[in-house]
């Protein structure tokens, strides 16, 4: 069969090529440029637990050595702390790392990779699509035309792909403006990020209104300004009058020595393709959203829509079109951007319109907390979005269980037995195309595998598992937020929860994860009925 094609090779491209082969799926990535990545500190992206883990697994390098995890956050109005916030245990710290540092990591890792290949200079101009596959044609040094069997384009806000397949992208323009710095300097606060609105010395206008800091390793600091609205030109000598008044108004003296590395102007745009799929063509990333009012949500939801795709795609790639299940790419992803979208256009203008609102008492702090939990990957502003209602999602089942984590929501990273035996995180086995299915057994921790498998209700378990109608793997937990002993978990490959189960209950299971996988493919509907039997 064709490789899967993708064109575009920044971050989203990248994480997208690299999940399809991790599931022995291969793909071609068009890459326009050289190949090489232009070094620019002021563009970075701060990635949540769940998509730094994403991350670390793909390219198989411990992301927290290349970019810093906060040790905190501070949220300051002129003078005063207004709020803080430690992370560890309880609050996993976001990792914040440079873009270009990332894009090495993940080339680095498809290097060595036999499936995928990447063609540089090679710009798309034309596709074509037919019921079994799709042709693209590139121009450049290497032009020619490519066979594939899906197309996914990643290639940006002026994506050609989006054009060709004359896909609407409604939305608003400059919803905000931030002017930029990356530089070397040393703060009065260590591995924390700030973010101080109003401070008092507001020398240069009102665009001195809003300030954050977000630490990036070897004392390197990337800083942004929000800009007033209009399109007044952001020139060097206002940039560098805007660094020094706030590291002399931060240390409380004359300006301390600094080394200025990069500068640029963030415009934040707010647009939502109409279509993410055109029959065998979808889009993921800034192709197929713009968002980002905090400066860092835009590429993290393009890598989580990678994600999302990724196991659809080699699901359909290898045992025939999923309809329904590649259908439910644009349903779930777009719904989860599209309500982010809205929460922004609602709660922005609140927080930063001032007005007779802004005298009302404690609205401000109140405004704070939410520009906070925004950052920080909470509240409406920031919260990770869910797939509750997802048609991957099945109807209420008998044996449903309450836990800990609502269906369609990203589990909880706990400890887990293989199936070989061997004690890994339950994350770490996400991403190869398998429904995971984990049983909550305390205790069994304490006993060689050889002792519990054939023990209690494992057998029985173990046997509707080889029952499904999709690989799975069989893990066992201790433990599990608010589950019950006995309680099992069915979990997508990309790691959102499908259902709990109390006990084991093989036609719920076997529901569950029909549903979760879109049904039974065109081939296995197609088979005679004895075909499949025994499969999985």
């Amino acid at each position: 069969m064709d490789p899967v094609i993708i064109v575009g090779a920044g971050p989203v491209g990248l994480t997208l090529a690299l999940a399809l082969a991790r599931q022995e799926v291969p793909c071609v990535v068009l890459d326009e440029g050289s190949g090489k990545d232009e070094p620019r500190p002021a563009r970075t992206v701060v990635l949540r637990e769940e998509t730094a883990a994403l991350m670390e697994r793909l390219t198989g390098v411990p992301l927290a050595h290349a970019g810093v995890r906060w040790a905190g956050w501070r949220s300051m109005r002129r003078r005063q702390v207004t709020s803080e916030v430690a992370f560890g245990d309880t609050e996993p710290a976001p990792l914040h790392i440079a873009q270009h540092v990332l894009t090495g990591a993940l080339r680095a890792a498809l290097a060595r990779e036999r499936l995928v290949e990447v063609a540089t200079d090679s710009r798309l101009d034309s596709l074509e699509q037919e019921p079994s596959g799709v042709g693209a044609h590139t121009r450049g040094p290497g032009g020619t035309w490519w066979r594939g069997s899906y197309l996914v384009g990643c290639d940006g806000p002026r994506s050609t792909v989006r054009k060709l397949q004359d896909i609407r992208f409604p939305g608003r323009t400059a919803v905000e403006r931030h002017a930029v710095a990356a530089l070397r300097a040393e703060l009065p606060w260590h591995d924390e990020a700030v973010l101080h609105r109003a401070p008092p010395w507001r020398t240069s206008g009102p665009s001195a209104g809003e300030i954050t800091a977000r630490p990036l390793p070897d004392g390197v600091w990337r800083l942004d300004w929000l800009l007033p609205p209009g399109k007044d030109l952001v020139t060097p000598e206002l940039l560098l009058t805007r660094v020094r008044e706030t590291l002399a108004g931060w240390t409380g003296g004359p300006t301390p020595p600094y080394e200025l590395l990069d500068t640029g102007v963030h415009t934040v745009h707010h647009r939502l393709a109409r279509r993410w799929r055109a029959d065998r063509v979808f889009l993921a990333g800034d192709a197929a959203h713009l968002l980002g009012a905090l400066g860092t949500h835009g590429l993290e939801e393009g890598l989580r829509d990678a994600d999302n795709l990724a196991w659809k795609l080699a699901l359909a790639w290898h045992h025939g079109p999923h309809e329904a299940l590649l259908d439910s790419y644009q349903t779930e992803r777009r719904a989860v951007v599209a309500a982010r979208l809205r929460a922004a256009d609602r709660t922005l203008p609140l927080v930063r319109g001032g007005g007779l609102r802004s005298y009302v008492p404690g609205s401000a702090r109140g405004h704070d907390a939410l520009l906070m939990d925004g950052h920080l990957g909470r509240g409406a502003l920031g919260a990770p979005g869910t797939y509750a209602g997802s048609p991957l999602t099945p109807g209420p089942l008998e044996g449903e269980a309450p836990v800990g984590t609502a269906p369609g929501s990203a589990v909880v990273d706990v400890r887990v037995t293989a199936e070989d035996g061997a004690f890994v995180r339950l994350r770490d086995r996400l991403g190869r195309g398998a429904l995971l299915v984990v049983l909550i057994a305390p205790g069994t921790g304490v006993w060689e595998r050889r002792h519990w498998m054939s023990a209690g209700v494992m057998p029985r378990l173990a046997a509707a598992v080889s029952a499904l109608p999709h690989r799975a793997e069989l893990l066992v937990a201790e433990s599990y937020p608010g589950a019950a002993a006995h309680t099992v978990l069915l979990v997508r490959p990309d790691g959102h929860l499908v259902t709990a189960l109390s006990g084991v209950r093989p036609a719920d299971l076997y529901a569950a994860a029909e549903t979760a996988v879109g049904g039974p493919s065109v081939k296995e509907a197609e088979a005679p009925a004895d075909a499949g039997a025994g499969s999985r």
